[in-house]
């Protein structure tokens, strides 16, 4: 059977740039938050914050993206980033046996508020923290190992580091020529809300070092900041498994 190989993210955890690397090697088709967009706006959408007037897409369901991401990495090797809490009713042993597993994680103090100053009144069904978890530790007792972890934070001090090393960990090769890119416009990551959460993709020329200042956690309103003490614990756990420098 081959494999999808998953990287299971957050939102706002640099995992899109991540996924940008993959689609420069060239060797395997990428897949931008599949299961998202079917959670977001299939015929049947998870989303907490869903209305009447919310878009919906005939016929997309999260089934169907299993069945075709399933069918596709049969012909050719296939790349998904993802998000766990929107397949988190799908989870069965069949399921996760499709894909090759491994986690991108970053500091809820820094996801945290930049989710907030995207989306002010975020669901806390929306974060990702807990499912995360959960899909890790669920992996780990069901296999008996640890899937590759990678955090966030030491991607951006050592990109060419971190990139290599869990290249290693799912049994890839490393492609250094990925790390490079020009800017401009991203539509192969721009279904929702036309782009708006990768204006720094669109502007970035390669998967480099940086430093970014995000608001303080504690300037934030009193919910959001109950939000981030829920998600710190479930963080703080995979960081413990994250692959070391």
């Amino acid at each position: 059977m081959s494999r999808v190989l998953a990287l299971w993210a957050v939102p706002r955890s640099t995992s899109t740039a991540f996924e940008w690397m993959m689609r420069q090697r060239g060797d395997r088709v990428c897949f931008h938050e599949p299961f998202g967009e079917a959670w977001y706006q299939g015929e049947t959408p998870l989303w907490p914050r869903v209305t009447r007037e919310s878009v919906r897409t005939p016929g997309l369901t999260l089934e169907g993206v299993f069945n075709r991401l399933v069918a596709l990495a049969a012909e050719t090797p296939v790349f998904i980033k993802d998000f766990p809490h929107y397949i988190a009713s799908l989870w069965n042993d069949d399921f996760l046996s499709h894909f090759t597993h491994s986690f991108l994680i970053r500091d809820p103090a820094e996801t945290i508020p930049s989710l907030h100053a995207h989306w002010p009144d975020f669901h806390e069904a929306e974060v990702g923290n807990p499912e995360q978890r959960m899909l890790f530790d669920r992996l780990v007792e069901s296999t008996g190992t640890v899937p590759p972890v990678i955090d966030s934070g030491d991607l951006l001090e050592d990109p060419e580091t971190v990139t290599r090393l869990w290249c290693e960990a799912v049994g890839i090769r490393f492609v250094p020529e990925a790390m490079t890119w020009s800017p401009g416009p991203r539509a192969e990551v721009s279904w929702w809300d036309g782009g708006a959460f990768h204006a720094n993709l669109r502007k970035s020329a390669g998967l480099r070092r940086q430093r970014r200042d995000y608001p303080q956690v504690e300037a934030l309103p009193e919910r959001v900041r109950a939000i981030h003490d829920r998600m710190q614990p479930h963080y703080s756990h995979l960081r413990g498994h994250r692959i070391r420098l």
